[in-house]
């Protein structure tokens, strides 16, 4: 009877544990998930299939377009109509004379211009990055430049329209350069709602962080959940073992009987 007991409760530790281990292991494959950048920041599964057609879609993709667009008219209106020549060989600036507001102008296009395609790259190539770290690096200095772009182009508004405000009839003969002048001003005024968004979008992809669906609680606060093994004591309800055979009670007093043949 002690064997038998013995059996039975090695019975119930095993099956505690297979308990235990089936219990833990989604926890493990949702950590692997993750660990993978499965739904992390406003991606898929890395190395899957890349759709053109949902990526240009997306307001993201629409609103780097824009900026794109609006930051080549800004530069290039002012590099090709933006400086006249006012009885003399040497070009001024359109914007008052001041040379510092075309070259502001400029330089803050192309940058813009350049970052545009860098970031469209990225964002094409940010679903092939398994690392969460490196997601989130990416996106962290996407929140930092744009947010930083959209002041950049908030200030050559006011600069550019402050120094257009200035300049006189007189300066402008026939009214050359005034066309790209105001072009310049305008798509700076546009550049400044386009950056504003793709700033806020990418709070957005950062505020997601990971897909929380694919997680527990207890996964995420870093304290996965572990079942203990099954002491062997209590009411079980239910039994998935069959019962030993020969279970009837021996007497371990009564005296051995030899066999008669």
């Amino acid at each position: 009877m002690q064997r038998l007991g013995r059996q039975g409760a090695l019975r119930r530790r095993l099956g505690g544990e297979r308990g235990a281990a089936a219990a833990a292991s989604p926890a493990h494959r949702r950590e692997g998930g993750k660990m993978d950048g499965v739904g992390s920041f406003g991606a898929g599964r890395a190395g899957s299939a890349f759709d053109p057609v949902a990526f240009v879609q997306q307001p993201q993709t629409i609103l780097r377009i824009l900026a794109w667009i609006f930051s080549m008219v800004v530069f290039g209106s002012i590099v090709n109509e933006g400086y006249v020549n006012i009885g003399s060989e040497r070009l001024y600036c359109v914007f008052n004379k001041n040379n510092d507001a075309c070259n502001y102008g400029v330089t803050v296009g192309v940058i813009a211009f350049l970052a545009c395609i860098f970031f469209l790259v990225l964002d094409v190539k940010f679903q092939q990055i398994s690392s969460i770290k490196d997601r989130k690096k990416a996106v962290m200095f996407e929140i930092g430049f744009s947010g930083f772009w959209t002041f950049m182009w908030f200030v050559s508004f006011c600069f550019l329209a402050n120094q257009w405000s200035r300049t006189t009839p007189d300066e402008l003969p026939l009214g050359q350069g005034a066309d790209a002048a105001r072009a310049a001003i305008a798509f700076s005024f546009f550049s400044i709602i386009t950056w504003a968004g793709l700033t806020v979008r990418a709070v957005q992809k950062y505020l997601l962080g990971t897909d929380m669906s694919l997680f527990t609680t207890e996964h995420l606060d870093g304290n996965a959940t572990i079942q203990p093994y099954s002491t062997g004591s209590g009411t079980e309800t239910t039994d998935t073992y069959q019962s030993p055979p020969f279970t009837e009670n021996l007497d371990s007093t009564a005296p051995y009987q030899v066999p008669i043949y």
